[in-house]
């Protein structure tokens, strides 16, 4: 059965008739995410494990007239993410969207990073979305709903310097996309979608495990976490298989299917040096325990952050979707010139 076929017996509801939980909510794409959807009228659950930040953002959240609860729980432990679930139900009484955001992420090479590191990434990253989609599953087939899987252009290309990171990021999408067909064979009324982000200015490099001698940067484009945001809501209410944010993300893409060799080459060549800035390391991390800085969606990179994508909102419209396409075709030409 198509995801077309199952959404002709499901509809999402308005953003403002939604319950919303969101793991990973209280700093970056979640927290931009919590907030916008609580502005549009949503019912929002906020976890993520700092329950003193997520306590903050209900209350400014409720200070507007918005509704919203949170519940502090590690993604890496499954029980607690059925208890996010059972704190949803509670609350509000359903679920109608569940936003698997939470992550963390690793500087450095493979050799570098010890087997502990790399387990307790794939702890959050990997399996917290399989924990996420195992909470959720059961309640949403009884009434519908969609389940929106946070993965990365990484999904699709390795870089230098993040291996592990992407690894999981592999992962994500391919339980993503196997948990997909499975539900639509069995015709349950649940759509399932990845969202694969390029580089976005949250404080994903102050929270990330570093083990290199400066402070990690973001390679360019950046874009602004709104812009995820407001796809993830997009994906909540009109029904998408994937989607890129940023018309970057989509060329890598093109460039991994297409002339993978041409793509490593690129890679090596430009990205050990685009992740590197010419700060000192902080020292601070959040791989195992929240360090303090959450509360913000923003993070510090220095360079122009891009505040739209228009292949996104192309790609968000099937109409345009040809527009889409011959401007990520554009960029792959663009970038190959410059190999």
């Amino acid at each position: 059965m198509s995801t077309d076929r199952v959404t002709r017996r499901f509809q999402p509801k308005a953003i403002d008739h939604q319950v919303i939980v969101i793991t990973g909510a209280s700093s970056g794409i979640g927290l931009a995410t919590a907030l916008k959807a609580a502005a549009a009228g949503a019912k929002v659950v906020l976890a993520s494990r700092d329950d003193r930040e997520l306590a903050g953002v209900v209350a400014d959240i409720r200070s507007r007239g918005g509704k919203a609860v949170h519940f502090a729980a590690d993604v890496a432990d499954p029980d607690q993410v059925l208890a996010i679930a059972e704190h949803a139900i509670s609350a509000y009484g359903r679920i109608d969207t569940w936003v698997n955001n939470a992550g963390l992420a690793i500087y450095g090479t493979l050799s570098q990073i010890p087997l502990a590191e790399k387990r307790r990434l794939f702890d959050v990253n990997f399996w917290g979305v399989v924990h996420g989609c195992r909470a959720a599953v059961p309640h949403l087939r009884a009434s519908g709903g969609t389940i929106i899987n946070i993965g990365s252009v990484l999904s699709e290309r390795v870089i230098p310097l993040q291996g592990i990171y992407a690894a999981s990021k592999h992962a994500v999408k391919a339980y993503t996309d196997g948990l997909r067909m499975e539900l639509e064979a069995e015709g349950s009324p649940i759509v399932v979608t990845l969202v694969k982000p390029s580089s976005i200015d949250t404080p994903f490099t102050a929270h990330a495990r570093n083990h290199l001698d400066v402070h990690p940067r973001f390679p360019g484009p950046v874009y602004a976490p709104d812009v995820v945001a407001d796809t993830i809501l997009a994906c909540a209410v009109h029904p998408h298989r994937d989607i890129f944010v940023g018309g970057a993300a989509r060329a890598f893409s093109l460039m991994e299917t297409f002339m993978p060799r041409l793509a490593d080459r690129m890679m090596e060549r430009t990205m050990y040096s685009a992740q590197r800035s010419s700060e000192p390391p902080h020292g601070v991390d959040s791989l195992y325990e929240p360090h303090g800085d959450e509360g913000h969606t923003r993070g510090s990179h220095r360079g122009h952050v891009a505040t739209s994508s228009v292949y996104t909102r192309a790609a968000l419209h099937p109409a345009l979707g040809w527009s889409a396409a011959a401007a990520a075709v554009l960029l792959v030409v663009g970038l190959a010139a410059f190999v």
